[in-house]
């Protein structure tokens, strides 16, 4: 039998020892004392032929729990084309990880220059970066901006109904940065922008909001601009790209920065990641935008060229000095989106949207109906809304009852708040991809726990 894996022989070993002038391995490692060795050999098993070893993991995979998944609360089961994998994997993509060497390929980073473009298009703002972490690091990069833009800022305003994971890196980066977040309530559900005048100290520096928010309510921030601008203030709106094809865009709300992820277009679940976070500003803050810009150009010869461009030196080597400490990005997460993208064209992206908001409608409403449940609030919703129980033993049977017919029901908010008054909130998200079977199995199944 042949061992591949196995990287090195006897002989390999021999001439290893002797090219470092040591006789043995005992030799080699001589200078460490008696209690740092092993006295008996390595207590692991005889090796196994890789048939074996994949039929171990297979078995093990097999154990994970399969089922309908109405999951949603910022990662989401849409339909992937499958060119997008098969592309994805292509070995001078793969190869080509991240836009940090200049001698980069010019197949990558025209694919980086294609995204950045999508995302303007699709947000309305002028610039974008080439891609970043995921939508939360996307925000605290916004906060980064907004510290910068006004001089002795040191607070940034940020709404209660963003997404919890989003919050939490918006707090740890205050704890590293000495600035503050400063929360706006919520009322029914949506941000009280009532009170964002009382706020608007001279220490704030701007405002991050969300819509679909971490309930997947769609807020409206009419002239919210205009009176962050007044005070010198920013505003930074974070969103579901997909849902652009149907609600405003950030630049039509008047926004100075559009964050969000991409994991809608083109991104499996994967457990819960990788993904990717895309930022796009307006022109006067192009030179604050953290990571990276790929530009066209032409050569001498008039040939059309990609190349990293805006560069500022302090993001590689001032560290704690620059205005961000992004050094690298999704280059891989943020190709299967351009290919995503591609593939689907604006008319595919509405018609996603369309989908996906029609058939959470649906399900919404024939729920709604039922015993025990209600939408608790009067707010538009786009593919995920808030199902309100009356008391959590209800709630518990229900999840059970339905994952014993497969069905994943939603996402308990008060697992990733821990608030109390989040207890009774179930996250339902209904996208392009499932099925009026799926929904009319999910209803029986409702009705059955619920009569």
């Amino acid at each position: 039998m042949v061992y591949p894996y196995i990287p090195h022989t006897d002989e390999d070993r021999r001439r290893m020892l002797e090219a470092i002038g040591v006789s043995s391995i005992e030799e080699l490692y001589s200078s460490l004392t008696e209690d740092l060795l092993l006295s008996d050999s390595v207590p692991i098993s005889h090796g196994r032929t890789e048939d074996e070893v994949l039929r171990m993991i297979t078995a093990i995979a097999q154990r994970n729990s399969t089922g309908i998944p109405f999951l949603g609360c910022g990662c989401y089961d849409h339909l992937v084309p499958s060119t997008v994998q098969t592309l994805a994997s292509l070995p001078s993509f793969v190869t080509a990880y991240t836009p940090y060497q200049a001698e980069m390929s010019q197949g990558l980073l025209q694919v980086i220059y294609e995204f950045q473009s999508m995302i303007c298009e699709i947000t309305g703002m002028d610039i974008s970066n080439a891609s970043l972490y995921d939508g939360a690091n996307a925000a605290a990069e916004a906060a980064t901006i907004m510290i910068s833009h006004k001089r002795k800022s040191s607070a940034v305003l940020v709404s209660s109904t963003i997404h919890p994971f989003t919050l939490q890196v918006l707090n740890t980066w205050a704890l590293g940065t000495g600035h503050e977040i400063r929360l706006i309530p919520e009322r029914q559900g949506v941000t009280d922008l009532k009170k964002l005048d009382d706020l608007l100290q001279e220490e704030v520096a701007g405002l991050i909001v969300q819509t679909p928010n971490r309930y997947g309510l769609l807020e409206d921030f009419s002239g919210i601009a205009d009176t962050l601008h007044a005070k010198g203030c920013l505003l930074a709106i974070s969103s579901d790209l997909l849902s652009l094809a149907m609600q405003k865009s950030p630049a039509e709300w008047g926004a100075d920065i559009a964050v969000g992820d991409t994991q809608a277009l083109g991104l499996p679940l994967a457990f819960g990641g990788p993904s990717c976070g895309y930022m796009a500003v307006s022109t006067a803050l192009m030179r604050k935008i953290p990571g990276r810009i790929v530009g066209a150009t032409v050569d001498k010869q008039g040939r059309r060229g990609y190349t990293l461009t805006l560069q500022a030196r302090e993001q590689h080597i001032k560290r704690e000095k620059a205005s961000s400490n992004v050094c690298s990005n999704q280059a891989l997460a943020a190709l299967m989106t351009t290919i995503h993208l591609s593939s689907l064209g604006w008319g595919g992206m509405v018609e996603a949207a369309k989908q996906s908001y029609v058939k959470a409608h649906y399900l919404a409403y024939h729920l709604a109906q039922l015993p025990g449940m209600t939408l608790v609030w009067d707010v538009p919703f786009w593919c995920e809304f808030p199902l309100v129980f009356s008391d959590a033993k209800k709630m518990r049977k229900f999840l059970q009852e339905l994952r014993n017919e497969g069905i994943f029901a939603g996402v308990r908010l008060s697992g990733l708040t821990r608030q109390v008054k989040d207890e009774l909130v179930l996250l339902v998200a209904v996208t392009e991809k499932r099925s009026r079977e799926e929904l009319e199995l999910y209803l029986a199944a409702a009705r059955r726990v619920m009569k």
